[in-house]
């Protein structure tokens, strides 16, 4: 009796927080789920903060398009002992990369580009692209061929251009983009563009031929500079229109207003002494990090790592992909553009074994023989610890959410063996 009480009362407060986001709440048995079976959740990750692999963790799970858990745990702040609260706000890092996908999918129903356009007919500086032939490791040098063939908005949309990643990347890329000034986009404060980076892009090779394997780059910074150029727009402003507005996603923000960067949570990092806050003077790759470049004003608007959120926005985002495009009576995608994205737009390039979509990985029979996932489920996360799945069978959004740069832990997959083994039917 003592815990129905509880869990009722529990409830009530977060149909009071949800309400004001428009996500619905109901409890786990009506759709579907076991309340005793999802507390193996809470024994789980309450585990992960005792052995010092997280120093919190916040959880958001949806069925049906209403909320069935959501809760936090730990400290945000271990040292003032300030409880993780559900309405923080996350560094997204590349959790950013489905919204500007998106983003580029609303131009594309509006046919101001096709997927197949050349990146060179918006951005000119991408019309004369090399890709790098041999490459001298001791200096840096390298010399080139001609591309086969341009780079496309596809390219950039499933990651097979040949554009590398600075600083995480290759030593390849590490090396040509440190050299030309160009950063991975996370925590860049001090006055640049989106577009002054990637015009100078333009003029660095590829990795490797376009279309001939995936490899993980600036694509969707890119994307968003191509927003810019098509829709005369800054990134943020494109977003907040034609996304955030019409969603109601009212706590996602390149940068936050001065009201909400009290609820930004401490970001930390994970080295031989365990988890703890990240150093104001932490450099990663001989850059700085700075740890609260959301609560600072900027102007370059990461298309590819650049935005801050709540889970319960994301949440949103995410439930609009699984209605098929819309939302609370807002439509942001047709369902045959949501199809697209969703599908397997790499046809046979080794990925593991997933393939991957317009801005997502997806779920393939292999890999759902593997762990207790549905086939097509579409998922991707953050480099903050940040991940998410939607699972478009069984009519699930999952979220599990810290901020640790450099994690050493993996729990993302015992994370779906929890939530799946709650499910009854």
């Amino acid at each position: 009796m003592k815990k129905n009480v509880v869990f009722f009362f529990s409830l009530l407060i977060i149909q009071q927080v949800y309400s004001q986001q428009s996500l619905p709440v109901s409890t786990p048995e009506a759709q579907g789920f076991s309340s005793e079976r999802l507390r193996r959740i809470d024994k789980n990750v309450q585990e992960w903060i005792s052995k010092n692999w997280m120093n919190s963790a916040l959880v958001l799970i949806t069925r049906n398009g209403k909320v069935i858990y959501n809760k936090a745990y730990g400290y945000d702040d271990t040292e003032k002992k300030t409880a993780l609260k559900n309405d923080q706000l996350f560094r997204l890092a590349s959790q950013t990369k489905a919204i500007t996908s998106v983003g580029i999918m609303t131009l594309f129903e509006e046919a101001k580009l096709m997927l197949d356009d050349s990146v060179a007919k918006f951005i000119p500086e991408f019309a004369n692209i090399q890709v790098v032939d041999k490459f001298n490791e001791a200096d840096s040098t390298y010399s080139t061929v001609k591309a086969e063939r341009s780079v496309t908005i596809r390219d950039l949309l499933t990651h097979t251009s040949g554009i590398g990643y600075p600083q995480i990347g290759s030593k390849t890329a590490n090396a040509i983009y440190a050299k030309n000034n160009i950063t991975a986009g996370i925590a860049e404060v001090d006055g640049k563009t989106i577009g002054e980076a990637m015009r100078k892009l333009g003029s660095l090779p590829l990795m490797h031929q376009p279309g001939k394997n995936w490899t993980y780059g600036l694509n969707s910074d890119l994307l968003g500079y191509v927003i810019e150029v098509v829709s005369g727009q800054k990134l943020d402003a494109f977003l907040k229109a034609h996304i955030f507005d019409p969603l109601g996603m009212k706590d996602t923000w390149f940068y936050l207003p001065k009201e909400k960067q009290n609820r930004l949570t401490t970001l930390t990092m994970e080295d031989d002494n365990g988890v703890h806050p990240m150093n104001e003077n932490y450099k990663f790759n001989g850059r700085a990090m700075k740890p609260n470049y959301p609560a600072e004003p900027g102007t370059y608007f990461s298309g590819g790592a650049g935005l801050t959120a709540s889970i319960t926005d994301y949440a949103i985002f995410l439930q609009m992909l699984l209605n098929g495009g819309t939302y609370n009576g807002k439509t942001i995608l047709s369902p045959n553009s949501v199809r697209m994205m969703t599908s397997n737009q790499i046809g046979n390039l080794d990925f593991g074994n997933e393939k991957f979509g317009l801005g997502f990985s997806i779920t393939t029979e292999q890999s759902a023989a593997n762990l207790p996932v549905s086939v097509g489920n579409f998922s991707w996360g953050g480099a903050f610890g940040t991940t998410y799945w939607v699972d478009p069978k069984e009519k699930i959004v999952a979220q599990l959410y810290t901020q640790i740069w450099g994690r050493r832990h993996s729990v993302e997959d015992a994370f779906k063996v929890l939530v799946y083994q709650a499910m009854l039917h």
